[in-house]
């Protein structure tokens, strides 16, 4: 075989190499979706006049000619707005991931922060939010999460808003507010009183009494070694749902303590998303 030939022959058995190599180079650097800045939105709430704010960030690719998710993350005890927007605990950083790639606005609200559990005024800020989100974009569908407080105030909204609401994930959630003791001073001056002197309030906005109002897929992660939201009402609301074949899903950790993973966190926003998407379709 002469050189020429050897040459040809050489260049023609590396093509396929030097093609993979460049497809392979340029699929490992094609940019991950991204959310835009954090915008901080001031408004007038309109149940007390008072001024109230939310995070809003919107997807990358936002066009305004089509419609739009959104997800909204509501922030634990003694946090604000920024929670869900700035840390990189699990929870948190699993929420933005998933808002970013499947290009959903992400609004993070302070719903009267910082003790919120969804009162009646922190109920009618979101109820506001919104209300005035679908005038501004076309939103197909409205995704509820938070961890802790924000777990149980997600809970908490859906039942009484179901209407508004297509999927909710809750991560370390109360679903009963009237057997859960913690964080009480908190917790009176939102529902405005104490479960002896309101105790339909507390019934109210325990998720678990009104299992039938969830209609939207519901996830919820728990852990069995959580001393600071015990996860037994948020086990047996998972239990009544399934009872009523609702789509849920119960992520339980036996040995976890108040917190979701990133892996737990970002499965339980999937399958509500999917199973969400399935609802909708005809």
């Amino acid at each position: 075989m002469n050189r020429y030939v050897q040459n040809r022959l050489r260049i023609s058995l590396s093509l396929p190499i030097i093609y993979f190599c460049v497809m392979t180079t340029a699929l490992a650097a094609e940019p991950e979706p991204k959310l835009s800045a954090p915008q901080d939105i001031t408004f007038t709430a309109r149940c007390d006049q008072s001024q109230q704010r939310y995070i809003l960030m919107l997807p990358e690719m936002l066009n305004a000619q089509q419609s739009h998710s959104v997800l909204i993350a509501l922030h634990g005890h003694g946090s604000d707005r920024w929670q869900f927007v700035k840390e990189q605990r699990g929870e948190c950083k699993a929420a933005r991931d998933f808002a970013a790639k499947h290009q959903l606005l992400y609004v993070s609200p302070d719903y009267r922060a910082r003790t919120s559990w969804m009162g009646p005024q922190a109920e009618a800020d979101l109820v506001q939010i919104i209300d005035d989100l679908k005038k501004q974009y076309q939103i197909k569908q409205v995704y509820l999460c938070g961890g802790s407080m924000g777990g149980s105030s997600s809970l908490t909204f859906a039942a009484l808003h179901p209407e508004l609401i297509d999927g909710v994930a809750a991560m370390n959630p109360t679903a009963n507010h009237l057997e859960y003791d913690k964080f009480q001073p908190a917790i009176q001056a939102s529902f405005g009183g104490t479960k002896q002197d309101i105790p339909e309030e507390y019934k109210k906005r325990s998720a678990e009494y009104w299992p039938e109002k969830f209609t939207m897929p519901v996830s919820i992660s728990v852990g069995g070694q959580d001393q600071l939201v015990p996860p037994d009402s948020a086990r047996r609301l998972a239990q009544i749902l399934k009872q009523l074949n609702r789509p849920v899903l119960l992520i339980d950790r036996p040995r976890q303590g108040h917190s979701t993973s990133y892996e737990d966190s970002y499965s339980v926003l999937e399958f509500m998303r999917e199973k969400s998407v399935q609802q909708k379709q005809p």
